[in-house]
């Protein structure tokens, strides 16, 4: 099944939204966000590839919350999560830093994921208890730093409390920091050890679905800000802390809630 997603997932990114790459227009969403017609098309292909492989509902990120809620109830014994174009405001405005992803949940939790990076040609899938890779590889990432003060960060500071704000602006614990704008891949990124620590202040569900998983596989840790338990964080809005090395997550993880 994993080599299956695999291939719709690259045929669907070739076909639907590689060719609208800086060539399309976008309107804004209720909720601020952008929104392309790279992103219907994708979705509607992805669905329609997904189910053919797996008869079961898709939710996707470019439905109303309504039907995701609806989608979400009725999708417990099996339920495809899409995000068809993770990063569309980069993808609007040319930057290089994009994906689709897709995860297949049951019982509410992850049992595969694939993420695809059409421009650099990356894949990055797992499947539960079986592993994580990097196109057809054993994912096998860069060795972590032993401390938080070498560590390059990736840290999307648009919903975190504003004192943590302060406080990494003011004092950052870590060597440097990134955010690109793609949360799909900024889990991919981490499980290969590609940024030592992670933190986001809210994803939704098709943002994390499959990075999670990935990461998870790959060896990496993750927990929310409240909680040390991230498959008990808000289905619809978790926060994120993560990092591949066990040690750093730990003081990653420890510095964050020392702030709060």
């Amino acid at each position: 099944m994993l080599k299956a997603v695999v291939a719709a997932v690259k045929l669907v990114a070739a076909e639907e939204i590689m060719p609208r790459y800086l060539k399309v227009a976008h309107q804004r969403k209720s909720d601020g966000s952008l929104c392309t017609e790279a992103d219907m098309a994708a979705q509607t292909a992805l669905s329609r590839k997904l189910q053919a492989i797996l008869n079961v509902p898709v939710l996707g990120e470019e439905m109303s919350a309504v039907e995701q809620h609806a989608l979400w109830q009725a999708g417990n014994d099996g339920l495809w999560c899409i995000d068809p174009l993770d990063g569309t405001s980069n993808f609007v405005r040319g930057l290089p830093y994009f994906a689709v992803s897709a995860a297949l949940l049951r019982e509410g939790k992850s049992v595969l994921g694939v993420v695809y990076d059409p421009v650099a040609d990356e894949v990055f899938a797992a499947e539960q208890d079986r592993g994580a890779f990097l196109n057809g590889e054993k994912l096998v990432g860069r060795e972590a730093v032993e401390s938080l003060e070498e560590a390059l960060a990736n840290v999307d500071l648009k919903r975190l409390d504003m004192k943590l704000v302060a406080r990494l602006a003011a004092h950052p614990p870590y060597s440097s920091q990134r955010n690109f704008g793609a949360s799909a891949l900024d889990w991919c990124y981490t499980a290969a050890g590609r940024y030592d620590v992670y933190l986001h202040g809210g994803q939704k569900l098709w943002d994390y679905a499959a990075g999670t998983l990935i990461l998870r596989e790959a060896g990496g840790h993750a927990c929310c800000i409240e909680n040390d338990d991230f498959a008990q964080g808000d289905i619809w809005q978790r926060s994120v802390i993560a990092s591949r090395g066990a040690q750093l997550f730990e003081q990653w993880k420890n510095w964050i809630r020392a702030q709060q």
